[in-house]
């Protein structure tokens, strides 16, 4: 489904990705760990049109989508759940799941999927008409979700989905990553707890200093010395 080959890119003239290859097939829950600035939500923004390559290539669904537009890349599947969930705080709820749709032209389907959203995460439809700033931590993070979901991607990338949240509110919603996948939508993962990331993805990879230095499958990568000693506390 999403291959990259031998991807570089580069904030000013420093290489954030240095020959990063990677690839995600139809169905799967791919995670990748690393430390900070390894260059794990590069890749995503990559992936998503928001930062250009500047050698190698991205395909997906065999496009090369390597220097496509966001637009143009979210219309053809690909949903990006950014860091810091990045809600519409000024914009209600509601607001901020018709947003989500807006590459969209079928107007009953948004309705449908927005009574969707609302029975996946019953809170949110509490507060369907309360500004999305106003919202607590965790709730932000289920709006964030539910709003990448509105365009019915065929690919989500979360990015830090547990970020700053109490540990109740990360078991939540590891478990609706995991409802997302077995729903059939594919899973591209950036996650700062390695350990939870690895036992619930079909693989992963190991980013470090701007390079994919180990993949596997999850639990390969969990019982690795390297990874065990590095990100898992040994």
């Amino acid at each position: 489904m999403l291959e990259l080959k031998n991807v570089v890119c580069r904030y000013g003239n420093v290489n954030a990705l240095n020959d990063v290859s990677l690839s995600v097939e139809q169905g799967e829950l791919v995670t990748i760990i690393g430390a900070n600035g390894a260059g794990k939500s590069t890749t995503l923004k990559a992936i998503s049109g928001l930062l250009n390559p500047v050698e190698g290539s991205i395909h997906f669904m065999g496009e090369d989508i390597s220097r496509a537009s966001a637009q143009h890349i979210i219309s053809m599947g690909v949903s990006h759940c950014p860091e810091g969930r990045r809600v519409f705080p000024q914009m209600t709820v509601h607001e901020n799941l018709e947003i989500g749709a807006y590459v969209r032209k079928d107007r009953s389907g948004v309705a449908e999927d927005i009574d969707r959203m609302y029975s996946m995460f019953p809170r949110l439809q509490e507060r369907r008409e309360q500004a999305a700033g106003t919202l607590s931590g965790g709730e932000q993070q289920m709006l964030a979700i539910a709003r990448a979901l509105m365009s019915r991607p065929k690919l989500i990338m979360f990015d830090e989905p547990s970020l700053g949240l109490a540990p109740n509110i990360v078991e939540k919603t590891f478990e609706i990553i995991r409802e997302v996948r077995a729903a059939g939508t594919t899973v591209l993962m950036v996650e700062q707890n390695a350990f939870a990331a690895l036992d619930m993805c079909d693989r992963a990879y190991l980013y470090e200093s701007g390079r994919m230095t180990l993949h596997g499958t999850g639990q390969e990568m969990i019982r690795d010395p390297h990874v065990r000693q590095a990100y898992l506390g040994g």
